[in-house]
């Protein structure tokens, strides 16, 4: 099951969303922190500057009338607020604020609650209290116009980024897809070089990369199919001089040493064919079946060859590649291993399955590895029966290149099995490859 957090877009969003909701919420929390600072410097401003305008009032015209909400109220008066030293955390620091602009004693105190919010002065030189209104500390609202425009900021910021992050993505995506054909040995075209710089070197990289390896294959598939068509006339014209031979038991070993040598030249045609298959294609169930009837037919000792077929007719594949993995195996499993073999299909949740064991002594683990390389033969004593060590590498690469992976191993302890799993999306590009190759 795919995650698309694991994805570099998922990752990349996460990213740019938590970064988005935290440079904005820090914002955010600094605004309204900067605007309550503000509003009680206002305050204090504000506050001072009646006080000092009621005093020269007082000073220089003192039988003129005070403005309104503005009055001077004698020490002795009850209502006098009391000294009060549990306030709100705003009204101290606004209360300090005052205290701190005015000359040294000056008494400051809060009107009473439930009224007008006032501010009381008394200066040592003062004769009486000074009463002016203040504008009231009221709490920032959690909830106002700018928490609508944040909003509105941050999902184009996010559709900003979601883009970027969605542009920075797909060359990386289209080099992911262009190695993993490379790796299932299919043909990669060449990648378009977009996005950072690092990026077009990385995909300028891949692109020479592959090209390079498919002059060395192209070269090495040339001159094998060279040397393999070179040798199929002579090793014709070397079997009919072989029968003409009078002794029988002579010429009888020569044609076996023939088809052998035959037998060898066509692996290496086949291992250097690097096309893709355009054969038509079929249901694997069917053509297993048809397969392993022929097979029992031709080869002997091989009636114990077994079918258990529950992919479904789903499963479809080239002809041609279907026919040279089923007779590599066949061949290699009737060669090498014990009877019964079993060619297996089935349909599981990923894709479809192609299995083909047998119930001999397997292989030893140490050489699993080796077991699939070409010319390698892990019996020294196979070369002499027509084997190039090539059986397994061509049934690796054809697998491979029809889109499917393969695992070697030796099942339940028992004989040698080859696995080889085909996703859903293998049927498709099967058919279209059919089509194209018929249209």
């Amino acid at each position: 099951m795919r995650r698309p957090i694991d994805s570099l877009f998922g990752r990349l969003a996460l990213l740019v969303i938590a970064v988005l909701l935290l440079s904005h919420f820090a914002w955010y929390a600094l605004m309204r922190l900067e605007r309550s600072q503000l509003q009680t410097r206002y305050a204090v401003e504000e506050a001072t500057f009646l006080v000092d305008a009621v005093r020269q009032h007082v000073a220089r015209t003192p039988d003129q009338p005070l403005p309104s909400r503005v009055r001077l109220v004698d020490p002795s008066s009850p209502d006098v607020p009391p000294d009060s030293t549990a306030l709100p955390a705003p009204l101290e620091r606004f209360v300090e604020d005052v205290r701190d602009r005015m000359p040294t004693g000056t008494l400051v105190r809060i009107g009473q609650p439930g009224r007008p919010p006032t501010l009381w002065v008394r200066a040592t030189t003062d004769r009486s209290w000074i009463v002016v209104p203040v504008q009231p500390l009221r709490t920032p609202r959690s909830l106002d116009r700018t928490v609508l425009w944040l909003a509105i900021i941050f999902s184009f910021a996010v559709m900003a980024a979601l883009f970027a992050a969605w542009a920075l993505q797909q060359p990386l995506r289209s080099l992911a897809q262009a190695v993993a054909r490379f790796g299932r040995g299919q043909p990669v075209p060449p990648v378009p070089e977009r996005g950072p710089r690092e990026l077009r070197q990385l995909t300028h990289g891949f692109n020479q990369m592959v090209q390079e390896v498919a002059r060395t294959e192209n070269d090495r598939a040339v001159m094998l199919a060279g040397v393999a068509h070179d040798l199929k006339t002579p090793l014709a014209r070397l079997r009919l001089r072989a029968e003409m031979m009078e002794e029988v038991k002579m010429r009888d070993g020569v044609v076996r040493d023939v088809d052998s040598m035959t037998h060898i030249v066509e692996q290496f045609l086949v291992f250097a064919h690097d096309g893709a298959d355009r054969s038509e294609a079929v249901e694997v169930d069917g053509q297993c079946e048809r397969v392993v009837r022929s097979y029992r037919a031709v080869a002997s000792g091989a009636p114990t060859v077994q079918t258990e077929l529950n992919a479904g007719p789903g499963f479809l594949l080239p002809a041609a590649t279907l026919d040279r993995i089923l007779s590599n195996l066949l061949d290699n499993a009737h060669a090498y291993g014990a009877p019964p073999i079993v060619v297996a299909t089935a349909r599981t949740a990923q894709g479809f399955t192609l299995s083909v064991s047998d119930n001999g002594g397997g292989i030893a683990a140490q050489d699993l590895i080796n077991a699939s390389r070409p010319f390698v033969r892990l019996d020294p004593a196979r070369g002499g029966n027509g084997h190039s060590g090539l059986g397994l590498a061509i049934v690796e690469r054809l697998v491979r290149r029809a889109g499917g992976e393969w695992e070697i191993g030796n099942h339940e302890g028992r004989g040698l099995r080859v696995l080889m799993s085909f996703p859903f999306d293998v049927v498709p590009r099967a058919v279209a490859a059919s089509e194209s190759a018929w249209g």
